[in-house]
């Protein structure tokens, strides 16, 4: 009799990230199934792409998850199903505490009544807050600046306090900025509305946009603009099936940052993509944005180290191209 690898439960399985952790997963030949409420979620990609089993609802939905769990033998959950616009999560604090930590707090104990011990979760640099060294460490202070980055700082606390009491085991993964599209073009990123600069400059390209702005241009940085960490966002994916296989071996909790440990500056971004597509690319300069730290780049030394993660896509060009490709066929030129 030969033994089929786990089924995993990938929460938010429908979005950018977490769809392409289920292509990476399924790749590395589990079975997967995926919850969304699909608010931010896209039925075509799970239907038409991965073709996995799609259950649509909350994490907040108990019943829901007690009749999945009961339904499937799922070994772990890979937990994506979080709403990301900080703006939006300082007007509206409930929305984002009710979801992300709310809904984390009820899956985790669905997962612990379901005998459910090894948990994968999608966590943000954002919990720094405004960083004091760069690059930044896993042992930076947490300070986070914003309703979002607080939303997940709690649920990090919280599986601190798990595996402590429950013996409940996880990996976090804080990451820098997703960016990229699969390789070979079946997925990438559509937000709507979308707030992302690599996206909003591919799709000034097009012609979908008149322009891109550019948050201000005199931060102490080379060029003046803001250098964020740009991870492609295959290498995310395969980093958390390296942290999946990390705890179903028996690995113990932990957390990790994602980053390519160097930044790009906002109009280094700009200036590749013209090159990339070809195509001019109008930018507007504005104000900075309140909040907006000069520079935020990671440290992934002990993902590097303890998962044996080692990113392939570090190059911009190749995030961006990558990207373009796909935009070119999601959203065709005007």
């Amino acid at each position: 009799m030969s033994l089929s690898q786990p089924t995993i439960l990938v929460t938010g399985g429908a979005g950018y990230i977490g769809s392409h952790a289920v292509l990476a997963l399924q790749q590395a030949g589990y079975e997967v199934v995926v919850l969304d409420n699909l608010v931010y979620g896209h039925r075509d990609i799970i239907e038409n792409v991965l073709n996995v089993e799609l259950v649509v609802g909350d994490t907040s939905d108990r019943v829901l998850l007690d009749h999945l769990f009961a339904s499937h033998q799922i070994a772990a959950v890979m937990h994506f199903a979080a709403y990301a616009y900080v703006g939006e999560s300082v007007t509206d604090p409930a929305k984002y505490y009710h979801n992300n930590f709310v809904g984390t707090l009820t899956l985790l104990e669905a997962m612990m009544a379901a005998s459910i011990h090894q948990f994968v979760f999608s966590s943000t640099c954002a919990t720094y807050g405004i960083p004091t060294t760069v690059p930044i460490s896993e042992n930076h202070p947490q300070d986070p600046i914003n309703p979002y980055g607080r939303s997940k700082l709690m649920v990090e606390q919280v599986l601190k306090d798990f595996d402590k009491a429950y013996d409940f085991k996880s990996v976090c993964f804080r990451y820098f900025n997703a960016a990229g599209a699969d390789p070979q073009g079946r997925l990438g990123e559509d937000h709507n509305p979308e707030t992302h600069i690599i996206p909003l400059v591919l799709l000034t390209a097009l012609g979908q946009r008149e322009s891109v702005s550019i948050f201000g241009t005199d931060y102490p940085t080379p060029d003046g603009t803001c250098i964020r960490d740009y991870i492609h966002v295959t290498d995310l994916a395969q980093a958390h099936v390296l942290g999946l296989e990390y705890l179903l071996k028996g690995g113990d909790t932990n957390i990790f940052n994602l980053g390519n440990g160097n930044g790009f500056s906002v109009k280094e971004v700009i200036e590749t993509a013209r090159q990339v597509t070809g195509r001019e690319i109008k930018t507007v300069e504005c104000a900075r944005r309140p909040g907006d730290p000069p520079a935020l780049v990671g440290s992934s030394d002990r993902a590097r180290q303890i998962l044996g993660w080692n990113p392939q896509y570090a190059n911009l060009q190749d995030i961006l191209s990558h990207a373009w490709q796909w935009h070119q066929k999601r959203h065709p030129a005007k």
